[in-house]
């Protein structure tokens, strides 16, 4: 037996995320701001712009990093299997960019990590296998569990710091993603 390279964008992923994490321990936390999008943007600044999608890469310490990998090295490899590495790859990039957009525009909060897409992985793995006319009834107690429990705690004041509306929009990301594939949207989109 060998040990294969078997998910190449998650492994990437994770290695990128991991040397940010070592780089921010070495030079201090301003590496990691740099990867963090604020509530707040300079139209002006490329760097702001830059920041709507890598806020995904940055992570507040190793335990914040640990946390997201747990889900995305479980559900990840399943996923980029089934809808390939460059699709995959789509819907990080798209579920980064609108939880960065919408949280400059709605959030009062610095946004940091890979939950949104960790969320958008979860209900995506949800509704794998789903066919047209039909609603999984996994997906439902899935989305009910996971994104009900982050609306809940929307209110909570001991989850202050972490980002429920990433979580919420990853997660809505993820329902998206996975009604378009039944409905043969992005296999028309693959073949283009």
């Amino acid at each position: 037996m060998k040990i294969t390279f078997n998910s190449p964008l998650i492994l990437i992923f994770a290695i990128v995320c991991m040397s940010v994490q070592v780089l921010s321990d070495i030079f201090g936390k301003g590496v990691t701001y740099f990867f963090m999008v604020g509530n707040q943007m300079n139209i002006s600044s490329p760097l702001d712009y830059f920041r709507l999608v890598t806020h995904s890469i940055g992570h507040n310490g190793w335990g914040h990093l640990f946390g997201n990998f747990m889900f995305i090295l479980a559900i990840g490899p399943i996923l980029e299997e089934k809808y390939g590495s460059l699709r995959l790859l789509l819907m990080f990039f798209i579920t980064a960019l609108v939880t960065g957009v919408l949280n400059v525009l709605f959030s009062s909060s610095y946004l940091h990590g890979a939950s949104g897409i960790v969320f958008m992985l979860i209900i995506l793995g949800s509704i794998t296998n789903i066919k047209k006319r039909e609603i999984p009834l996994t997906f439902i107690l899935i989305f009910v569990l996971y994104i009900g429990k982050e609306i809940v705690h929307v209110f909570d004041a001991d989850y202050k710091g972490i980002s429920q509306f990433a979580h919420i929009i990853g997660g809505i990301c993820g329902s998206v993603f996975g009604f378009m594939e039944v409905n043969g949207v992005s296999s028309a989109i693959k073949k283009r």
